[in-house]
This record gives structure tokens, C-alpha cells and sequence, in this order.
């Protein structure tokens, strides 16, 4: 590994290394792009990214490229299929909410890429924080993208679940100020 300063949590594995290098934090569009990365959020919920990270490709070719209209279309014969499948986290609740999850974004009008950055807060007016202690797990922003979620047929999708999406795709910026990403997605 090089010398780059980096956020504390991704200097661990070379696996977190490439993430935070690459993708966590910069920008991302695309309403299926959006909706594999809710997905894999709510994967995670009690249980460390790595694991999620490290079976990405599997959850990939498990969910049809996360294609929001495929997974919609999913019924009982694939969540039987989904459930045997020792690639991804076989939870019924979260393989249930993936699903539920397509059907209800296929309901938004404006697509899911707008409603989710329509929470997105003014880059400008946020503080970096100085340390990962710094960095809040929920914040105003990611509480109201859960309600309307919520509000609109998304399940397993709590506050704490909204601000994680919002780092990983760049809607917020929480780099800390010493890492040599800070600012620069």
C-alpha cells in the first residue's frame, strides 16, 4: 500500500483501500446504479462492509445487475433461489425488502436517482469533518430521505441506512480533512 493519507476505516484490507479510492464518496448517478447501492446498504445493516464488499459480484449476478425492473419482477422460485445462495447474505427480511425495493421504484415518477439526490445537502455549506469521531451516523437530510422512502413503499431503509447511501454515492463528502480525498470527488 502506498503512503496516502486516507479516512482511518479504509486503510485495513486492500479490498477497502480500492473502495475508498475509487468509488466511496464520489458522485453517482443512475437510477439502477442508486438502487444496488440501497440494496447493498441494507445488506449490510449488522454486519461490517467488507462482507458485503467481498460479495459484491455475487449479489451482482444474484440480483440481475441490480436492473431495478428485473428485480421487480422477481417471485417466489427466485427468492427460494436467492435464499440457497451461499454467494450473498441469505436474509429473507432483506432479500424480501430488495425486491419490495425494485417494485417501489419502478412507482417513481421522477425516477429514483432524482428523489435520492433531491436530499443530497448543499456540498458548500457542509463542515468537513477533522476525524472519523467527527462523522455522524444519521444526519437531518438522511432522516427525511428514510420518511418519504418510507412513505413511498421502500422498506429497510432507516436513517442511519439513508446516510450511509449518501456517503457511499457522494452525496455527502465525509472524507476527513487529512485524507487526500477530501474535497477532491
Amino acid at each position: 500500500m502506498d503512503d496516502l493519507p486516507r479516512c482511518g476505516w479504509a486503510t485495513s484490507t486492500p479490498d477497502y483501500v480500492e473502495y475508498h479510492d475509487e468509488e466511496w464518496g464520489t458522485p453517482l448517478h443512475g437510477d439502477d446504479a442508486l438502487f444496488e447501492r440501497l440494496c447493498l446498504e441494507a445488506f449490510q445493516s449488522g454486519l461490517s462492509w467488507i462482507t458485503i464488499l467481498r460479495k459484491r459480484p455475487a449479489f451482482r449476478a444474484a440480483f440481475a445487475g441490480f436492473s431495478i425492473d428485473a428485480v421487480a419482477e422477481f417471485g417466489p422460485d427466485d427468492e427460494a433461489r436467492l435464499m440457497g445462495d451461499a454467494g450473498i447474505v441469505r436474509n429473507r427480511a432483506k432479500v424480501a425488502a430488495a425486491i419490495a425495493n425494485a417494485r417501489a421504484a419502478q412507482r417513481v415518477p421522477e425516477g429514483l436517482d432524482a428523489l435520492l439526490w433531491s436530499f443530497a445537502p448543499d456540498r458548500a455549506s457542509r463542515v468537513r469533518p477533522d476525524t472519523l469521531a467527527d462523522v455522524p451516523a444519521t444526519s437531518p437530510e438522511s432522516v427525511v430521505m428514510a420518511k418519504e422512502l418510507k412513505r413511498r413503499g421502500f422498506v429497510f431503509v432507516g436513517p442511519t441506512t439513508a446516510y450511509a447511501l449518501m456517503q457511499a454515492t457522494g452525496m455527502v463528502d465525509d472524507h476527513v480533512a487529512d485524507c487526500f480525498r477530501a474535497g477532491g470527488t
